[in-house]
């Protein structure tokens, strides 16, 4: 039977993950390409446990982010979407030391997956996952905020372009994605000034006005997120 190491149980206590049945971390641990099972044979990877730890992360942070003020939905969304990006999970995969516990194929470690940020953000939620049937979920959300802690009590997701936050916004609530239409242009050409309406179907619509195409959609995006966000 295969068995975690001892530097990785190690690790894991240290990060705040309790081990209790060692099959279930080394799932979390072990990409796809790894072979290292008898004969060669693959083993279990973490996919599962990503599905399921992607849903702990997300509602941790979201009850978090609903306890610390008042925003309102789109604010809430935005952040939420930033906070538990796989960029987000990655950069804190790195800073907690897990490339060196990634249980991955020859070639893929040596084509630097061990660093990918996709694979990084992947494991991460997948501990999250291991931990989340081992001890539940209130002790599972107490280790993300200690984790997240930076990211909670920093800038992520706060400041964003309106047109990115928008987009965001709409599909953490499962709308339509905008829809952006000039819908007036005067003036001169040294000092055109147009106008922008952006729509999200069955949501409303807004408009800005500016001397650019690009700076009335954003003003146009701004709008939308202070009437309907």
């Amino acid at each position: 039977m295969t068995e975690l190491k001892a530097e990785t149980r190690d690790w894991l206590k240290a990060t705040g993950f309790s081990v209790v049945n060692e099959v279930l971390w080394l799932e979390a641990l072990t990409h796809g390409s790894f072979n290292g099972g008898p004969a060669g044979t693959s083993e279990a990877d973490y996919q599962r446990l990503e599905f399921l730890g992607d849903r702990v992360l997300g509602l941790s942070v979201a009850s978090w982010l609903y306890g610390a003020g008042d925003a309102p939905e789109g604010r809430l969304s935005q952040r939420l979407n930033a906070l538990v990006s796989g960029a987000t999970c990655a950069r804190i995969a790195r800073a907690i030391g897990m490339p060196d516990h990634i249980r991955l194929g020859k070639q893929a470690r040596e084509d630097g997956g061990a660093n990918s940020d996709n694979i990084l953000g992947d494991v991460m939620e997948a501990v999250i996952g291991a931990s989340f049937i081992e001890h539940g979920y209130a002790a599972t959300r107490d280790i993300i905020y200690v984790l997240w802690d930076r990211e909670l009590s920093g800038d992520s997701g706060k400041a964003k372009h309106p047109k990115s936050a928008l987009q965001e916004w709409a599909a953490g609530n499962r709308r339509a994605m905008p829809e952006y239409e000039v819908t007036d242009r005067s003036g001169p050409d040294h000092a055109a000034k147009f106008t922008v309406e952006v729509s999200i179907k069955n949501v409303g619509s807004a408009q800005g006005v500016a001397t650019s195409k690009s700076a009335a959609e954003k003003r146009a995006a701004q709008a939308f997120l202070e009437e309907f966000g």
